[in-house]
Formats: C-alpha cells, structure tokens, sequence
C-alpha cells in the first residue's frame, strides 16, 4: 500500500486535502468545482443564472421553487433583461406555451427590467391577439431590441390593424432606445412609423420589415430621413426607391451595412415591378462602400425584365424559383460586386457559358449554388478552375453535371479538388444558406 502510495506521488500530483480543496473554492469562481457531496443549493450566484437563462419560463418557475437562494436568481433583475415569449394555441402547434398567469407575474415584477424582448407565436389569431395585449401592457419598459416572429402565416395579419397599431404605438412611446426592430408579416403602418421616429432616431440601427402591405414609400423614407444611424434594413422590393436610397446615401446618414431586399410575386403578370436607377445604386455604394445588397428573389420567368439590365451593385442573390439563361447572362454583366449566387431551378439548357461569363466578371465570387440546373462536367471544371481557391462555398447537386467526352462523375470530384486545393464532392441535398 505504501509503495502504491508512493507511486502516484512520483508521478504527478496527489490527491489535494480536504484543506486545499476549501482554499481552492476561496479563490473564485474560476477555480469552482461541484464534487458529488456538494449541495445545489450551494452553487455560485452567476451559474444559476447563467442557466436559468437558457430555460423556459415554466420550466424558470420550477426551478426557483427548488431552494430559497435559486428563487434570489429567479427574481434578478439581469435574468429578465432577455426574455422569449412563446404564444401558440395546443391544439395547432407543438410549441410549449407561456403560461399566462406566469407572464402577468413577469410583467407586474420585471417589466422595467425588460430591455431584448421577443414573441413567438403560431398561425392562431388568438396567439397574434395575446401577444398585443401583453405589448399594450409594456409601458413601463426601456426596451432596445423587439422582435415578432411567426412560425407560420398568418398570424399577425389576421389581427385587427388598429389593435396591433395600438399595442406596438405604446413600446415606441413608451421605449426610448430602440435600436432593433424585427417586424416582418405584420399590419404596421406609415403612422406607427412616425410614432417610431419620433420617439427613438437617435438609437434605431436595425429594422426588418419585409412583407408589411400597409407601409408605403414614404413611411420608410421618413424612418431613414429621421434615423441617422441606421446600420441595417430589410423591406420589400416595392418599398425600395430612388429617393430612399439617396437618403441613406446622405451626409448625415452613417454608413449603411446590410440591405436586404425581398422581391417576391405571388400571381404571376399581375404584379408591376418598377427600376431603381444606376445613379442612385452608385450614390449608395460610394457613401458605403463595404455595405452588403442582398436580394431574394421569388418570381416568375417573365417578371425579371426590369432588374439587372444596368450595373446593379447587389452582393448576394437568391433565386427561390427558375431563373432564365438571359437573366443569369445579365447576372455575369453587371453585377461586379457580387460574392454570392444560389440558383435553386433552371431550364434544361447547359449553364456553362453563363457561369464562365459569371467567373470572369465577378472577381468577388465566394460561394454558389445550384440546385435543379444543368451545367456540363467541361464547363463546371472551367468555371472552378476560373474561380479558384476563392470559392469557400460550392454546393453543388449531383445531378446537375452532365458527363462529357472531357469528364465523367468519378473523375470530376478529383479535378475540382485539385483546382479548389481542397477535397469536395457533389451534394446529394441543398446545403446552402442565405445571409
């Protein structure tokens, strides 16, 4: 026993005493350690609620009844600055609900403590409904950061205007320092904008409001005329104008990063899609050089006509339905800038002069997709090989290269790979995100 003893002290470091185990635990929580007799009840102040803060609500609540000092943390001010509510009816969704008895505690106790709020809820009206009655209650609030999300339309749509209008009104009154705004699929509109400005110019740097039918024009040109700093805006492409882009472009208006553009048709031929000029792109980009143009693309073939026939500077493409070869070849012509194209169908004509033009013009490319398309081994080899290790993203069906006299599907794995300098293979399913 003695020699067993001996060992382990030659060999490394012993067993530490029950005395240098409690100098350990003085130093601080860096050096915590739960052993299996230690009390839960007993872990540090910062732990609980680093995990409190990854729990529902209900499941919040539970864990606050388990000891006097666990209840201390669900009851901190810094456990409720960030807060999720989930709304959704049982019967329609497999979300776990916010009880609402448990959401008028939050709202009577901490709602001066809330500062990044969020609502989830399902395609029920009735989700849409509480989750206005709970913004109308918020008046107490500083809240920097909201966001209504979804998780299947309708939803918001389906609420009354004026009392979605009137519950949102009371958290631009009511919150001074909005700097994040995530509205899209909602009934907001140009007066709630104004309320917006005029409460909260100084501070708003993010708002995402794709697919709002009742905002005009002018209500987004009043937001970016008024917020100065706003860094980031997502609307919809009938939204977008000249006059807007030349006011994000002004002297006062701080660098722009991120605009993204939805362009979607739900009837085809019966929606009307005008042209942004070429000087009011450029105005943009010089006032931002470094800003990122995204744009998602949900149309059909023959609604492409007035996009891309001048320079446009968008930096990533999404196209959600076909896409034509001419639109593609419009692509390669005048888009410099772009960094990203994810194509998901095409015709049943080779795309491999297309995508040359695209690697020759387009010195930025970084990342493609394609998915139901049609590009011949020769060709997507030229057009790797054009691009080269550049490409960090290429995600590529299998059964869009066609084999040739050049390349069949065992060799071109190995040639791609040699040009890219790294091992890749097609894929068997989409693999691409958007931005």
């Amino acid at each position: 026993m003695k020699r067993g003893r001996t060992g382990l002290k030659s060999k490394g470091q012993a067993f530490p005493s029950h005395e240098e185990r409690a100098k350990r635990q003085k130093r601080g929580p860096s050096s915590f350690a739960l052993s299996p007799a230690q009390d839960w009840g007993n872990l540090p102040h910062h732990v609980v609620l680093q995990i409190f803060q990854h729990l529902s609500l209900i499941d919040r609540a539970r864990a606050s009844s388990v000891c006097w000092r666990w209840n201390e943390v669900f009851h901190t001010p810094d456990l409720w600055r960030r807060f999720e509510f989930e709304l959704n009816q049982p019967a329609t969704s497999y979300l776990r609900s916010t009880h609402p008895d448990l959401i008028q505690q939050i709202i009577k106790k901490h709602a001066q403590h809330l500062q990044y709020v969020s609502f989830k809820v399902d395609s029920c009206i009735e989700s849409a409904e509480a989750a206005c009655d709970i913004l109308s209650q918020l008046v107490n609030c500083t809240i920097k950061t909201l966001g209504l999300i979804s998780t299947a339309r309708p939803s918001f749509m389906d609420v009354s205007q004026a009392h979605f209008v009137s519950a949102l009104t009371v958290v631009f009154v009511n919150s001074k320092s909005l700097s994040s705004i995530k509205i899209d699929d909602t009934p907001v509109d140009d007066p709630s904008l104004k309320v917006l400005v005029a409460n909260n110019s100084d501070t708003l740097k993010l708002l995402k409001m794709s697919s709002c039918p009742h905002v005009s024009p002018a209500g987004i040109l009043c937001v970016a005329d008024q917020c100065h700093g706003l860094r980031e805006l997502a609307l919809n492409y009938h939204l977008l104008s000249d006059e807007l882009l030349l006011s994000l472009s002004s002297e006062k208006h701080v660098h722009l990063e991120h605009l993204r553009i939805d362009v979607a048709s739900e009837n085809p031929g019966q929606t009307h899609f005008h042209t942004i000029k070429r000087s009011s792109w450029e105005a943009l980009v010089r006032h931002s050089p470094k800003v990122n143009i995204v744009m998602y693309f949900f149309l059909y073939e023959d609604e492409f006509e007035p996009f891309f026939r001048e320079e446009t500077p968008v930096t990533h493409l999404y196209f959600g339905r076909a896409v034509s070869k001419e639109m593609l070849g419009r692509i390669g012509l005048n888009c410099p800038r772009l960094v990203e194209l994810v194509v998901c169908a095409n015709g049943l004509e080779p795309l491999d002069e297309e995508l040359i033009r695209i690697a020759e013009r387009c010195k930025s490319l970084t990342a493609i997709g394609l998915g139901e398309c049609e590009v011949t081994c020769s060709g997507f080899v030229e057009f790797v090989k054009m691009c080269g290790g550049r490409l960090t993203q290429l995600s590529i069906m299998e059964e869009v290269l066609i084999p040739d006299s050049s390349y069949n599907m065992e060799q071109i794995h190995s040639e791609v790979s040699k040009h890219l300098g790294r091992m890749w293979f097609p894929d068997m399913m989409p693999t691409w995100h958007s931005v």
